[in-house]
């Protein structure tokens, strides 16, 4: 039975059975989410999963408040609930593609854990309260924001979650108010922020998002499955298919801008590399060169694995002289690495053209591209050649009918 008592007209529940209750709900939820989600592995679904088993046995070691055990239980609790709200904003962080370092999520349990052992938790259930009630704000507000700003970014799912989100986060901060203007045995606090209505809203958002879950990690899985489905999965860059589709776009686009600036680039002798020390020596090159990339150019910029030990880069928006600044730059990142094995990795050849903004098709600044890299390997390799424009103008010529 849920006791009460009237208290200038307000209704004081039972903090065990509200307590239980919420732990009742919280596990059937955890059975719900387990079951929904035997054939979808999402990072969402996981740290979502992870939440709700922490809140689950931290509100398992509430119930033993008031009783010998309270005096290791209620920090425990509290670290564990604060532990939750922070893998509440992990999760929501997955959604953005971002990922949550480890070190990230601890120093806010164990500083709301420390709090309430060293604020006499034997003999208060609030001890370390201020603490516990900031923290459990904070890691819901980031959640909320991580939502709001999720993609895609109109996405009705996530905005509704996110409005959830904010308005938990903002009931908490007034409950850490009340908490400190007033005091937990206040009227105000124990009506409006005491354990029936904090477990109200404890219940609006975990419904909430977990009504919500399957539909968010499905459209999750999707994504994942067509970033594999466009990615080289050696490298992780873009492959040929979808750098071509890609690059198309881009290039209509810079028709109106400044132009935009293509490298093809070839490692050199790569074939003895896989002759003499082995297929594992190749692929570390190939990753090596493929990271190299990344770390020069700008997320704007376009990186793909044209085939084999080719690649080719678009840049918008980029002069020759710049495209070529970037192809030596990759070279030096790329002579600077270490290989696993301890083997110098191989050279490599470049071929740059550019285009103003009365832009030529995809496939005719490949071909032009394609020229300079064959004059760079006849010329000794391990160089960058740029595409004159007599070139240019050249293969224009031998392009028209």
């Amino acid at each position: 039975m849920i006791a009460h008592s009237l208290q200038e007209g307000a209704i004081v529940l039972d903090p065990f059975s509200v307590r239980l209750v919420l732990g009742l709900v919280t596990l059937t939820l955890i059975v719900i989410s387990c079951v929904s989600s035997q054939r979808r592995r999402s990072p969402y679904a996981e740290w979502w999963r992870v939440a709700l088993c922490l809140f689950f046995v931290g509100n398992a070691a509430f119930l033993l408040n008031d009783t010998a055990s309270q005096l290791w239980a209620n920090p425990v609790g509290k670290a564990l609930v604060v532990a939750g709200t922070f893998c509440l904003w992990a999760g929501a962080r997955t959604l953005r593609n971002r990922r949550a370092s480890p070190w990230l999520l601890v120093p806010a349990p164990v500083l709301s854990g420390l709090a309430s052992a060293l604020d006499d938790p034997g003999t208060s259930v609030w001890s370390g309260g201020l603490v516990y009630l900031g923290l459990t704000t904070l890691g819901i507000a980031l959640a909320a924001t991580e939502l709001w700003f999720a993609k895609p970014v109109r996405s009705r799912i996530t905005r509704f979650l996110a409005l959830i989100a904010w308005l938990t986060a903002l009931y908490y901060l007034f409950r850490a108010i009340i908490f400190v203007v007033d005091g937990p045995n206040s009227d105000v606090f124990r009506t409006f922020f005491g354990y029936a209505p904090a477990a109200l809203m404890h219940l609006v958002l975990l419904v909430a998002v977990s009504s919500t879950m399957n539909t968010l990690s499905n459209k999750q899985l999707i994504k994942r499955l067509r970033e594999r489905a466009e990615r080289d999965h050696l490298t992780g860059l873009l492959n040929r298919g979808a750098f071509l589709d890609l690059a198309a776009r881009s290039l209509d686009r810079a028709s109106s801008d400044r132009g935009a600036a293509l490298i093809l680039a070839d490692l050199d002798n790569f074939k003895a590399v896989n002759d003499e020390h082995g297929h594992s020596a190749g692929d570390s090159a190939l990753r090596a060169f493929a990271e190299a990339c990344n770390s020069s150019v700008r997320s704007t910029d376009l990186v793909g694995r044209y085939g084999g030990e080719e690649f080719i880069l678009l840049l918008p928006g980029a002069t020759q002289q710049r495209a070529e600044a970037i192809a030596s730059e990759i070279s030096s990142r790329l002579s600077a690495m270490s290989s696993p094995d301890g083997l110098p990795f191989p050279t490599v050849s470049y071929g740059v053209t550019s285009t103003g903004p009365d832009v030529p098709d995809l496939a005719f600044m490949i071909n032009v591209a394609d020229a300079a890299l064959y004059s760079a390997k006849a010329q000794g390799r391990n160089r960058v050649v740029g595409a004159e424009p007599a070139e240019r103008e050249a293969a224009t010529e031998h392009r028209m009918p």
